[in-house]
């Protein structure tokens, strides 16, 4: 699909008459613009839309009053939408509308079972699938202002005019492979609402270094963190507006326990003070018993040498069978999935699907002392046991 022309669609009419032109597409190449540096949600300022019929346009959202004729078309359940890293495309259309689109594709999920690299970027995986550079030059575009000029909608055209290019070469491949089913537990993940729900009471868990707090210290940032969360909804403002995240880690290690305590605490802003002071002081004070989600319970405390050289051994062993099928070993079985089959088998994911035959029965066959190994020419090799 090389330049194709591109519609700026900024009216009613002009919505219709090109959802009326992509009659008979079977899937969409999508991306979105937006904003939220200034913002909790983010701000709708762009979609763009290629189709397998060649029919490319970049739709304004902020000059249309009513998006339901394009909800209509996200939601058709015939028409595949494909993304690369879709999770917050598809967070903007949850936020919209309180529902999420299907059926999806995402080349970023996809692209490691190719042997790509796990988290592949963009810019990567169209250099790497079609031997495109792309342009930088509107990196920083701020989306929201108009009008845009032309160099800004090509640019962002060009997204999902390569994307559309991608998505096929990616397809094709997986199927002759036959790991087209592989991909399909990975996508349906972005289709469950809770990916995009962010509730309150578990926003300390994307707090860096919240682990190492003791004495009470893990109940206090959760509290302030679910009370953050909630404030930076009210105000639809980024979380580290409210306090950032360096300073509830120190309240919480801290502990003021008058208002007069919180000089101590190192950034605390005078404002944040007049305004959350009272509301700090009591949480800090009285907070509600910590709550961890399942799979962080047990393992942490059970990190001894012995276990870490155990999954070490498992590691080696993801990464051999990885190289065999030249796929990415992250997405074969992580580190944090390696900890699950340890701790529950029963509950693993790599016990189930296609990972249960690539990897799952011969790490339980390892575990059942039937594999060893020896080393030949510098490689690991495995042996299977006799009786």
């Amino acid at each position: 699909m090389k330049n194709p022309p591109v519609r700026f669609i900024d009216s009613p009419e002009q919505l219709h008459a090109f959802i009326a032109a992509l009659h008979g597409a079977e899937w969409l190449a999508l991306d979105t613009e937006f904003l939220r540096e200034k913002t909790y949600y983010p701000r709708f300022c762009l979609l763009q839309i290629a189709s397998d019929t060649r029919q490319v346009a970049c739709i304004d959202p902020l000059a249309l009053t009513d998006l339901e004729p394009l909800k209509t078309l996200l939601f058709d359940a015939s028409i595949l939408k494909v993304f690369h890293a879709g999770r917050q495309d598809m967070e903007i259309f949850y936020h919209l509308w309180g529902a999420l689109p299907g059926p999806v594709f995402d080349t970023q999920l996809a692209a490691p079972l190719l042997g790509m690299a796990d988290q592949v970027s963009y810019a990567g995986l169209v250099s790497a699938l079609l031997g495109v550079n792309l342009s930088k030059s509107h990196t920083r575009t701020d989306w929201s202002l108009r009008p845009l000029s032309e160099s800004q909608i090509r640019y962002a055209a060009d997204d999902v005019i390569h994307l559309a290019a991608a998505y096929p070469k990616l397809r094709d491949k997986l199927e002759t492979l036959g790991r087209r089913e592989w991909l399909q537990p990975e996508l349906d993940l972005l289709l469950q609402p809770g990916l995009y729900q962010n509730p309150p009471e578990l926003a300390w868990q994307r707090i860096g270094g919240v682990n190492q707090l003791r004495d009470g210290a893990l109940e206090i940032i959760q509290a302030l963190a679910a009370w953050r969360e909630t404030q930076a909804r009210q105000e639809n403002v980024p979380r580290n507006w409210i306090i950032k995240d360096e300073i509830l880690i120190n309240l919480a290690r801290l502990k003021p326990a008058s208002l007069n305590d919180f000089r101590l605490v190192r950034g605390l802003d005078e404002r944040v003070l007049k305004r959350h002071g009272e509301t700090l002081l009591r949480l800090i004070g009285q907070p509600p018993p910590v709550v961890l989600p399942e799979e962080s319970r047990g393992s942490v405390s059970r990190r001894t040498p012995a276990r870490e050289a155990l999954l070490d051994l498992l590691s080696a062993v993801v990464k051999l069978n990885s190289e065999q099928h030249a796929m990415n070993p992250a997405l074969l079985a992580s580190r944090k999935d390696l900890e699950q089959f340890l701790d529950a088998p029963e509950a693993s994911k790599l016990l189930e699907g296609w990972r249960k035959g690539m990897i799952g029965e011969e790490l339980e066959a390892i575990m059942q002392g039937q594999v060893d190994f020896r080393v030949e020419d510098g490689r690991v090799i495995k042996v299977g046991r006799c009786g």
